[in-house]
């Protein structure tokens, strides 16, 4: 990371640190996760790849704001192999964001219709991978957020966005190693709804982001909109096995990821492969 990338992933640590730091948490809810495919895509790669993704997962809310951090750790199979490997390669992928809800800190209604609170959002993505592209994303963000008045959650953020990362391929394929992005817009929807069908206490959750295009690649290829949806429903089995609620989940998903990393052709016009996924998921979550 250069020293301006580190200047500004610092800066906006701090910012969003500071205040809950300050602040007792006043609710919390920790995970871990797995989930299962054998239909993931990657780009550049005609093959379907199976993963396994441990997730780790934080959310905690204090009197103004709250907080959400997810790490996933995905691996391969050997259809998307490691670097100078025939083994499947890892990837690390962390999300942090905070919110700050505006209405508590100002002490004001900002409530409208079906809104109940606004609030600003800032946060970071980081990854990394150990494939011969060897990518090293770093990604900043910070927008609005509309929270909606419903059981459970429901956000919709308007996010700018600017992202930093790395391809290590050859030169003749990636003239550009280390690359800034353009800025970009990100529309980012992300719910959990809980609810009872019968004697089974589900809950319907996931994310949806659309990323507009963000220029140039290391290729000098324009990239294209990107979208990503993850969704799952979710049953509470130690619910109904042993009483015990929101402690034990078990249920399926699908996920969506069409021009994955904003990725569409190569410099001839020719569209890569690989570069849309239409995965269902298998996936478990334990509470503690």
């Amino acid at each position: 990371m250069n020293a301006r990338l580190t200047t500004i992933a610092a800066a906006v640590a701090l910012a969003t640190l500071a205040a809950p730091a300050a602040q007792a948490a006043t609710w919390s809810d920790t995970f871990i996760g797995y989930r299962y495919s054998g239909e993931f895509r990657e780009p550049n790669n005609r093959n379907e790849v199976e993963k396994n993704v441990l997730q780790f997962t934080h959310s905690s809310g204090y009197s103004i704001g709250q907080n959400f951090v997810n790490l996933d750790v995905l691996q391969s199979d050997s259809n998307d192999p490691a670097n100078r490997s025939k083994d499947g390669a890892t990837e690390f992928y962390l999300t942090y964001r905070h919110q700050i809800h505006l209405g508590k800190a100002f002490d004001k209604n900002l409530a409208f219709g079906p809104v109940k609170e606004v609030a600003l959002t800032a946060g970071f993505d980081l990854n990394s991978k150990n494939t011969e592209f060897a990518p090293r994303k770093r990604l900043l963000v910070v927008g609005p957020t509309l929270k909606f008045d419903v059981p459970g959650f429901l956000d919709v953020s308007l996010l700018y966005g600017k992202e930093w990362n790395h391809c290590g391929l050859i030169d003749r394929l990636c003239p550009n190693h280390d690359i800034a992005f353009d800025p970009q817009w990100i529309v980012s929807v992300a719910w959990g709804i809980p609810f009872q069908a019968g004697p089974v206490p589900l809950k319907f959750q996931g994310f949806l982001n659309y990323n507009s295009e963000k220029g140039k690649d290391y290729a000098g290829v324009k990239t294209e909109a990107e979208t990503l949806m993850r969704t799952s429903l979710m049953a509470d089995v130690g619910q109904m096995a042993t009483g015990k609620k929101d402690v034990f989940f078990m249920g399926v998903g699908y996920e969506l990821w069409l021009n994955k990393f904003g990725n569409h052709a190569f410099a001839n016009g020719r569209e890569k492969p690989g570069i849309n996924t239409y995965a269902p998921t298998l996936q478990m979550e334990w509470h503690f």
